[in-house]
């Protein structure tokens, strides 16, 4: 394959730095679709930064169970009494966790209590146990012990939303990947590194789109996802360094 006969670097030098101020720009749009992916998603599970579980809430749904409650059923720590496990389970299971966490009527048994007793060894700032967890997940304080102690349930995206969603994206950015596939097959890289750049680029793009509703039925599709996601971004920038080099590299000898 000697690919299309005509080469960007052809062009005039006012042409060749116009298609470099557009590959520019077409670099600032990826960074902000990126930065934008990881604003609009973060956070769905209410813990900062973006996650699986964030993308698996937008696209299938998900329920985050507390990790309190996780390090219970899972019997830590070890030598919790089962009264206090239990106390703490349905503290953590009912309707009133922020209310009940230390009533004064509940005494002893009060959730800060138990919770004070049984894992401030560890789980403190102070704490010299524990290998240092009280500094990533301490319990010294109510603003501590809620950031682990509320279970949540993400819903997908409404599938009205999720259509048009997909309707924007998939004519612009279908139309953005043709463009800038033709630029990259204009360039002395078309026999070899633009043609699978070229096809990169259209398969993790039509499998990202396609996954967005597959993945309600199928969480494991919420990784395809992201891997093409990911694909996609990475072809369509090698394509346009690609470009660049074929706008600003000495013309090839005939």
């Amino acid at each position: 394959m000697s690919g299309l006969p005509f080469r960007l670097r052809a062009l005039p030098l006012t042409a060749r730095l116009g298609f470099t101020f557009v590959v520019g720009t077409l670099g600032v749009g990826l960074a902000a679709s990126a930065a934008h992916l990881v604003g609009h998603h973060e956070n769905r599970d209410e813990i900062p930064g973006l996650s699986m579980e964030d993308l698996t809430g937008a696209y299938h749904g998900v329920k985050v169970t507390a990790p309190l409650v996780v390090a219970l059923e899972r019997g830590h720590p070890d030598d919790l009494a089962d009264a206090d496990r239990d106390t703490l389970m349905a503290w953590l299971t009912g309707e009133r966790v922020s209310e009940d966490y230390d009533s004064l009527d509940l005494g002893d048994a009060a959730p800060a209590e138990v919770l004070d007793a049984a894992c401030l060894s560890c789980h403190s700032r102070q704490a010299t146990a524990g290998d240092g967890i009280g500094q990533t997940v301490p319990l010294d304080y109510w603003d501590d012990v809620a950031k682990v102690a509320f279970s949540r349930e993400v819903s997908p995206t409404d599938p009205k939303v999720l259509v048009a969603s997909a309707h924007t994206h998939a004519l612009t950015m279908g139309a953005l990947t043709a463009l800038v596939a033709l630029l990259g097959l204009a360039t002395r890289f078309a026999r070899r590194a633009a043609p699978a750049l070229v096809m990169v680029a259209g398969a993790a793009l039509f499998c990202d789109l396609c996954c967005w509703f597959l993945a309600r039925d199928a969480a494991w599709l919420v990784g395809a996802i992201a891997a093409a996601g990911t694909l996609w971004m990475g072809s369509m920038a090698l394509l346009g360094v690609l470009v660049l080099m074929e706008l600003w590299l000495p013309a090839e000898a005939d």
